[in-house]
């Protein structure tokens, strides 16, 4: 396999690159979801192939091809070269790629149970028994269950010299209850909105205990109809974990990608209020707020060995008790900015460009608990389980919605209340964070559809968080 991008890389030389990399890559995945007691997809697939990059003056191409015979893999990397050359005729500024160690390297997710080999009838099975569950609840209408896997293998070879093969394996799932009342329905996800997905084997959906949490999750989906509606007002906000790990990911995550904060890439997400030049001095939040990059958490979803450029896997540090410290990068961008490379440049698939992605951008615990974040709260709204979204293409006005919430009075849990929203502007609320639950509650969440580029690519990320408090955060919001 090593033989084959190689093939691709020379070929990229011979026609001009100053520099090339080829990744060959084997992926299977598969992706199982039942519906109210019954069979609803069952897909598995496979897909081969070698893309190589190569850069000619500032400009890089990109070509790929699953035909690996060794005309084809020339032929790829002599299109990358012809992509680039075409791409530098409008000039930019130059692009020297930041350093990293030439290495010959072997990588591999530890597991106990690779998910493709657990017999498809027991993961089937696990899903029927969470889907009737649910639907015995009365007022569901809707029950759904589902599990997905990746296993992936990965040969690179880049020109300086590195060779360098992975095997990652990724596994999770989850399930929902929707209950219809007269006039709305209601959700209730576990063990997230978007299911919970890991590095490692079967063994990270076994501990989730699904038929044990089915029941639970059934009834709120149920009693939310009954529920009162999210007051409205400035209160103590605390949220659950799951919902704080997608804050991060929409208000931190998008923003520090250093080719947004560049003006390369502005799909989807948009571009990002940060500013280089402020690096190192910009309040991004309050000093409990300490966030890194960290692709080396084990069972986290965007932990690897190497990136899809060959930079090791790091943690990073991002902010530092409330200061703006790093970015996500990659080879080229860190160079432009002076920044060694973060190693957080990935691609989906073989035949993606390889570009700046999250690894798990995530929030370190803190010294407190829910329980006492809670008994320190006098006038409060508890909010769990994303359920909407939206964020300005700066990534700095934003409004979330969630499945459940219950009001906090006197240091009390009170009623559980219905269509709970939240907004806020990212630096502000951010320098509201008072309190964060320590690592007994600290979770590495998955979000395993994180989009971006065009054509689109999803990426695999991570975020680590525990429960968080901020004060005087308006909620409640109806528009």
């Amino acid at each position: 396999m090593f033989d084959r991008a190689s093939t691709a890389v020379e070929a990229a030389l011979a026609a001009g690159a100053s520099y090339a990399d080829a990744r060959y890559v084997e992926g299977r995945d598969e992706f199982i979801e039942v519906m109210n007691g019954g069979m609803e997809t069952l897909n598995r697939s496979e897909a081969a192939g070698v893309g190589v990059r190569a850069l000619v003056g500032s400009s890089w191409g990109f070509f790929a091809t699953a035909d690996v015979d060794e005309a084809s893999l020339r032929d790829a990397g002599h299109k990358a070269v012809e992509i680039a050359r075409a791409s530098a005729a409008v000039p930019g500024r130059p692009m020297p790629l930041a350093d990293v160690p030439v290495v010959e390297a072997d990588y591999e997710t530890p597991f106990d149970e690779a998910p493709l080999d657990v017999p498809l009838s027991e993961k089937v099975d696990l899903l029927l028994a969470v889907s009737r569950t649910m639907q015995g609840v009365e007022g569901v209408r809707l029950a759904r269950a589902s599990l997905g896997c990746w296993d992936t293998h990965k040969w690179f070879v880049s020109s300086q010299g590195s060779k360098i093969h992975q095997h990652i394996v990724e596994t999770g799932g989850g399930f929902d209850a929707t209950a219809v009342g007269e006039y709305e329905t209601q959700r209730r996800s576990y063990p997230q909105s978007f299911g919970q997905f890991e590095t490692g084997g079967f063994e990270r959906v076994r501990r989730w205990d699904y038929e044990g949490n089915a029941g639970r999750i059934a009834e709120e989906a149920a009693a939310l109809l009954g529920a009162p509606e999210c007051p409205e007002g400035e209160k103590t906000l605390i949220l659950e974990a799951s919902q704080l790990a997608l804050q991060i990911h929409e208000s931190v995550g998008h923003a520090i990608e250093l080719d947004r904060i560049l003006g390369w890439e502005a799909a989807f997400a948009g571009t990002s209020h940060l500013e280089l030049q402020r690096l190192g001095e910009h309040r991004y939040g309050s000093e409990v707020m300490n966030i890194t990059a960290d692709a080396t958490l084990p069972g986290a979803l965007g932990t690897f060995g190497y990136d899809d450029e060959g930079t090791p896997a790091q943690r990073v540090p991002i902010v530092d008790h409330g200061l703006w410290v790093g970015v996500l990068s990659g080879r080229d961008s860190a160079s432009i900015a002076g920044l060694p490379p973060g190693g957080m440049v990935r691609a989906d698939g073989y035949n993606r460009l390889p570009m700046v992605r999250m690894t798990n951008v995530g929030l370190l615990p803190g010294d407190s608990s829910l329980e006492e974040m809670i008994a320190a709260t006098e006038d409060g709204v508890l909010m769990s389980t994303n359920r909407s979204w939206s964020i300005d293409d700066k990534r700095l006005n934003f409004q979330f919605g969630c499945e459940i919430g219950w009001e906090i009075h006197d240091g009390k849990l009170g009623r559980m209340i219905k269509n709970p929203t939240y907004t806020g502007i990212t630096p502000k609320f951010w320098a509201q964070l008072d309190g964060l639950g320590g690592e007994a509650e600290w979770v590495h969440w998955g979000t395993p559809n994180c989009g971006k580029g065009q054509p689109m690519q999803v990426a695999h990320t991570g975020h680590s968080a525990s429960p968080g408090r901020f004060a005087k955060v308006r909620v409640g919001v109806r528009a």
